[in-house]
């Protein structure tokens, strides 16, 4: 059999989690925790809960304040979904993904031959859905916060009005995206100095943004659906070969959705359903891997990454074929999670003895360009959210004068049949384009349960690597023994089947491992970091909180009390 392997010289290294295990000590807190990837917002998180607020007042805060501070990723152009677990017992999701505009259809894309048009997918006021984020902030506010709007919102406005220190990872980001700044004038106002992108340590305000979010913060989500927000946005969106209308905006909502939830070796996992793929996914990983003999504590032996790489590989076809928005297709959640169907997919793994991958290898442009964080309050009310523009700063194009970049979602779709989105994914027809569809999503924001206690709170951006990077931080906590932070800056692997290469962080196997994983058929490929785990673990014998930012996000912060 023909074996390819493509492997880069920092595999070949011995036990290389030991190089963060030793050192890597999460932030302990006795009272609340919030953990997100801007140490601004995270601070804007803490206030609010010293204030009296809750768990979801502080979500919505932190929310807004990303929109400021984390322009690339936070938004109020996109869409997501929270998953709150309440002190009471009560789990709950808000999802508040953003909708195909109504004149969309299957073939917006496509030329007269039926192939994608290069980049209209990606960029431009095509490639936007219907955002979601203020109507879904303020439906969780309005339901289960007991603060009010103006004075969850009052951090954000005051970091956009006074402006916030420019880091030294946004000014790498800003760099890389001045070309497509330069594209747009909107764009290049704000994030652009005389043509040029912000130094580190410079203020950026952002005035645009500020005067948005105070209509917002006066006026409620009228002004963003029925107001003068959605009559801005329309007018851009058509004066420059958008579909969107003012129909669209006043006819968006979100939903109130039950919980995905599975169990693994004795915990409850609890994480979000369609039309997001995440909690499925996850869920018949980890209902896979209870039936295979993983190896306690040999996390980087062969034996075990070929265990979950295979679990990764069933669960990733069953996610590409079988799910899409529920309110448009039928999706067999309980066949998929049922113990009859994972049972005999774990029989087949176990029967597995040599791989054979297709000879097709896709070159890969991943970005973690989504945003999560996780939040846990005095009262034991725990919240994760995980929220998106989609692609780094969405379809590059800021709508006049509101100061915010929407997202170019509608790549999530299965745009043409065998054609590939920007994550490589190969998806059916139950994700096609139609009108007021979502678009299916690979966020997984999740919340462990120990009996009826929080155990962990967490999630990540990263596109599909979501579901393999939520996966990887709940076995090295549950499976490996180690402690958050460790869980998380632990180097990571990710496979999704197509293309058939496992993709593998520096450091993340060992030489013998690799040289075995060859042995048995896998190609590797060596990739930079990806993703970025902002979670919360809670001791279950003293009750003390412990958070851990992601390194791979420099910015981000753990902040308790």
């Amino acid at each position: 059999m023909k074996n390819t392997w493509i492997v880069s010289a920092s595999f070949f290294l011995f036990t290389p989690a030991a190089c963060v295990a030793d050192t890597a000590l999460p932030v302990s807190a006795k009272h609340a925790m919030v953990v997100t990837e801007k140490r601004a917002a995270s601070q804007v998180g803490i206030d609010i809960l010293k204030a009296g607020g809750n768990a979801i007042d502080a979500a919505v805060a932190v929310g807004y304040a990303l929109a400021v501070v984390n322009p690339c990723c936070g938004n109020i152009g996109g869409g997501g979904f929270m998953l709150v677990h309440f002190a009471n017992g009560k789990n709950t999701v808000i999802n508040f993904r953003g909708k195909a505009p109504l004149k969309a259809n299957k073939n917006m894309f496509l030329d007269t031959n039926g192939k994608l048009k290069p980049g209209s997918t990606t960029s431009g006021y095509l490639s936007a859905s219907i955002p979601g984020t203020v109507l879904g902030l303020d439906t969780a506010l309005s339901k289960y916060g007991s603060m009010s709007r103006k004075q969850v919102m009052a951090p954000a406005i005051k970091l956009a009005q006074q402006g916030y220190r420019v880091s030294d990872y946004d000014t790498e980001w800003f760099a890389i995206y001045t070309p497509a700044f330069r594209s747009q004038r909107n764009a290049a106002a704000i994030f652009l100095k005389k043509g040029k992108p912000y130094d580190s340590g410079e203020l950026l305000i952002q005035t645009d943004l500020a005067n948005t979010l105070k209509l917002i913060a006066e006026k409620g989500p009228d002004a963003f659906y029925k107001g003068s927000i959605a009559q801005q946005i329309v007018k851009s969106s058509q004066a420059h070969g958008g579909i969107m209308t003012r129909q669209d905006f006043a006819q968006y909502s979100v939903e109130e959705l039950t919980p995905i939830w599975c169990q693994y070796h004795g915990y409850s996992v609890i994480s979000v359903p369609p039309p997001s793929s995440g909690g499925v996914t996850l869920c018949e990983m980890l209902s896979l891997l209870q039936n295979l003999p993983l190896q306690d504590n040999n996390y980087q032996s062969a034996k075990n990454i070929h265990y979950i790489v295979e679990s990764m590989r069933y669960a990733f076809y069953d996610r590409n074929t079988q799910l899409g928005d529920p309110n448009f297709v039928n999706n067999p959640v309980k066949k998929l999670l049922s113990n009859q169907y994972t049972s005999q997919l774990s029989q087949r793994i176990l029967n597995t003895t040599e791989i054979k991958p297709e000879d097709l290898m896709v070159d890969i442009h991943e970005q973690t360009d989504t945003t999560h964080y996780s939040i846990i309050d005095t009262k034991g009310n725990a919240v994760a959210v995980t929220y998106t523009i989609n692609g780094f700063f969405g379809a590059n194009v800021i709508p006049d004068h509101l100061g915010f970049f929407l997202n170019d979602d509608m790549d999530d779709f299965t745009v043409s049949p065998g054609q590939t989105n920007k994550f490589n994914l190969i998806q059916s027809s139950k994700n096609h384009i139609e009108s007021g569809k979502r678009p299916l999503s690979s966020m997984a924001p999740t919340i462990i349960m120990n009996n009826k206690n929080v155990f962990m709170v967490l999630g990540s951006p990263g596109g599909p690597r979501i579901i393999t990077t939520v996966l990887l931080t709940l076995l090295n906590v549950i499976d490996n023994g180690m402690n958050i932070k460790q869980a998380i800056d632990t180097p990571r692997y990710h496979y999704q089947g197509i293309p058939d290469v496992i993709d593998v962080e520096p450091l993340a196997f060992s030489y013998l491992t690799a040289l075995n994983l060859k042995m048995m058929g896998y190609r590797l490929r060596s990739q930079p970091t990806w993703a970025a785990v902002e979670a919360i673990l809670i001791d279950q014998k003293d009750k003390t909180i412990y958070g851990a930012n992601d390194y791979r996000r420099p910015d981000g912060a753990a902040l308790g009390y």
